[in-house]
């Protein structure tokens, strides 16, 4: 299968594999291309958007392949945290706290539970949350709250799918908690919605949502349930490319991704999903605006 894309006819190599799901990769499989020589707060928009999808992919991996790759980005500690099949990683350099939840991985049935679990309950802050979510945070919650007490370095968090998901509600609870370090921000990656109108318009967050144009899992829970998005979205359209469009014309680039995912034979409501898609795109979107 081809390893490349392409900007302005060059080749470029994609970010791991395309034959296999990430969780069964190497350190070695995959390439990062991130550089962290300071803290992340002096780096771009764009370049903090890469990094934090890198970081989303890495999650997916055994601890031991991930304290192999995420050296390189010049993070010195690693903590693994697993609660009955909630995952999330702490990458901790000199001057940052990185929480990345895992997402969701096929052959983890709570994960799945977790997706279909889409009934509301009440959120520990205020308003409801989608039930599943609340239930994954809920496993980590008390291993992640004894992490950050003590934390003095700037903390942000992340994730993919559910662990996108998983990503705000953790932040709105670190938000609304007695833990002395505020979220800085997050950065989220094909997330579904979390919870209703209340409860995102009460916790309020710097929050960047990527979506990559046909990815399904944006477009869960429906709205009809009371689920609404919150955060500042980042839309990718067919083409991978960073845009801002009205309704109109998000319809019709959808329909655009859709036919050009049948050309390639893909089902692009599930490819366009993938955490490696958007960290490609992104990667595409970097080189564009640097001079």
């Amino acid at each position: 299968m081809d390893q490349t894309v392409h900007q302005h006819g060059e080749e470029i190599r994609h970010c791991c594999k395309q034959d296999k799901p990430i969780s069964e990769q190497k350190a070695d499989d995959l390439l990062v291309r991130s550089v962290v020589n300071s803290s992340i707060e002096s780096l771009g928009h764009l370049e903090k958007s890469l990094l934090f999808a890198e970081l989303s992919m890495i999650s997916y991996l055994s601890e031991s392949e991930v304290e192999q790759i995420v050296e390189q980005l010049n993070f010195q500690d690693v903590l693994y945290y697993d609660r009955d099949g909630a995952q999330a990683y702490s990458f901790i350099s000199d001057t940052d706290h990185v929480i990345a939840c895992r997402g969701t991985e096929p052959n983890q049935w709570n994960d799945i539970k977790a997706d279909l679990n889409a009934l509301t309950v009440i959120a520990e802050t205020i308003g409801r949350v989608h039930r599943g979510f609340k239930k994954e945070v809920d496993d980590l919650w008390p291993v992640l709250e004894k992490t950050l007490t003590d934390n003095t370095k700037q903390l942000w968090f992340t994730g993919h799918s559910l662990g996108g998901a998983m990503a705000v509600i953790c932040a709105g609870r670190c938000l609304l908690s007695h833990i002395d370090s505020n979220p800085r921000q997050i950065y989220s990656y094909g997330s579904p919605r979390v919870g209703n109108k209340r409860y995102i318009n009460h916790v309020k967050l710097d929050y960047f949502r990527w979506v990559n144009n046909n990815d399904l899992v944006t477009r869960v829970p429906p709205l009809w349930l009371g689920y609404r998005h919150c955060g500042q979205e980042m839309y990718l359209d067919a083409h991978g490319k960073l845009k801002t469009l009205t309704p109109l014309q998000r319809g019709k680039d959808r329909t655009r991704g859709f036919l050009k995912g049948l050309l390639e034979g893909e089902f692009d409501y599930f490819s366009d999903h993938r955490i490696d898609r958007y960290i490609d795109y992104i990667y595409k979107e970097l080189l564009t605006s640097r001079p």
